[in-house]
């Protein structure tokens, strides 16, 4: 959940879906205020109808008549009764009564009390949008007829509706889920294009010859979605050409140190005679790893499912048999799908730069979850902290521990790591606590170039 509102889908949606419903909130308030106010108003319009009937009645009847007739008016929200004890003071004249006098005329007096009824302050029912407490007339006044008696006159707020089953938050729900769903759909709608040109991102770092990506969407997506083809396209270029120079150059330098070495055979000095050799030998060792580096950044050759076992037992027996002390340990029983032949000079790579500089190469595999883990540790001085990352650079090399006199370019670690992240994997270096270099190698399980 944390991770869905930290990306951007989650944000467009909670931005759209609090706006969603604070615009309905709003709306809703205007309207229930607007429908309260109406009622309020239609309201006080027949309050003023029954309470000018009831007055209007009481003066024309007799006094037996009159008796009889009040004690019915004493009914419903609008009452006129004989006051049980003295009245409280007045006030002066409200709007609702000044109207109502306008109507009877001057020869009954309406004078309102400062003490209104209760039920004016009793508050209505809990609803979110609506006031809390009645907002229409509702007094009381002292009533002078024209012989001279007083009655009281109370206008009190009208009775509420009973409960109904069901809460006005649980008839808000289908609303609120509707606005929901709707927020939701627009969101996917509107981020699954930069979701798709974030995954070709992504696959581009894996395979540089990924399919390019579908235009499609809004016109500004797929003005993005065009630009990055052709940044692809660009980069596909230039790779394949610094690919091939290197390849040509590496490829045309045979030739050459092929008829030196042959030359090289009739030097009548034995010590020049080695050196020499020696150093051809160098010069001939970088042109095959130049080559190796080039095949490195090549992603042509076809992805197929490789049992990680007979791939890992297939590498180290090939070393012991040329030599090499590699002892390999544990089991990952998972298949991968990658490239052959660049995974097994990976792990090579891997292995012959374990033998060379630390003497030996002890390998142990583990099944991670989704993945597989491959540790390849030496026996040799470790690393500095401060080169760890260095040391992928091609050329790169450490002139102490490691020094020249035990052969090597510097293109090792740097094959390695190309030919690990086209398969999605990564190479970690560690020193070890009891000494030597650890490399870990972590695999993902049937990784597919989409």
């Amino acid at each position: 959940m944390k991770a869905f509102f930290g990306s951007m889908t989650g944000r467009v949606f909670t931005v759209l879906l609090l706006g969603i419903i604070a615009s309905a909130a709003l709306t809703q308030w205007l309207a229930v205020g607007e429908r309260t106010r109406a009622f309020e108003r239609y309201r006080d319009f027949h309050a003023m109808e029954r309470a000018e009937q009831l007055i209007s009645t009481a003066e024309a009847l007799s006094e037996p008549s009159r008796a009889t007739y009040l004690r019915m008016a004493t009914r419903g929200t609008i009452l006129l009764q004989r006051p049980d004890q003295p009245l409280a003071d007045t006030t002066g004249p409200t709007e609702f009564s000044t109207r109502l006098q306008q109507r009877l005329g001057q020869g009954i007096q309406l004078m309102p009390l400062k003490e209104r009824p209760a039920a004016c302050y009793q508050p209505r029912q809990s609803y979110i949008f609506a006031p809390s407490q009645w907002g229409g007339a509702c007094e009381a006044m002292r009533v002078r007829l024209r012989d001279g008696e007083l009655l009281k006159l109370s206008i009190l707020p009208p009775p509420e509706k009973p409960a109904t089953e069901y809460s006005e938050m649980l008839a808000l729900l289908p609303f609120l889920f509707s606005v929901a769903v709707l927020a939701y759909l627009v969101t996917r709608m509107t981020m699954r294009p930069l979701k798709l040109l974030a995954q070709a991102a992504k696959d581009l770092g894996n395979d540089i010859n990924h399919p390019p990506v579908v235009l499609s969407g809004a016109a500004e997506i797929r003005q993005a979605s065009a630009a990055f083809n052709a940044m692809q396209a660009r980069i596909r270029q230039h790779i394949m050409q610094r690919t091939q120079m290197l390849a040509a150059i590496t490829h045309d330098l045979q030739t050459p140190l092929t008829r030196l070495r042959l030359r090289l055979e009739k030097v009548v000095n034995p010590d020049l005679q080695q050196r020499l050799i020696d150093d051809l030998s160098a010069m001939q060792q970088m042109v095959k790893e130049g080559l190796d580096l080039a095949r490195s950044m090549d992603t042509t050759e076809t992805m197929q499912a490789l049992d990680l076992d007979s791939l890992l037992d297939s590498v180290c027996s090939d070393a012991t048999d040329s030599g090499q002390p590699v002892e390999l340990n544990g089991k990952a029983g998972m298949a991968l799908m990658g490239r052959p032949l660049a995974i097994r000079r990976c792990l090579v790579n891997l292995i012959d730069n374990a033998v060379k500089y630390g003497h030996h190469a002890s390998v142990t595999v583990e099944r991670l979850v989704g993945a597989a883990r491959i540790r390849i540790r030496d026996g040799g001085p470790g690393i500095p902290e401060d080169q760890m990352a260095r040391v992928f650079e091609p050329f790169y090399r450490i002139e102490t521990s490691r020094s020249r006199e035990s052969g090597g370019t510097g293109l090792g670690l740097t094959i390695a790591r190309n030919i690990a992240e086209q398969h999605g994997a990564n190479v970690v270096l560690a020193n070890h606590a009891d000494g030597g270099l650890e490399v870990t190698l972590v695999v993902p399980e049937f990784y597919a170039v989409r």
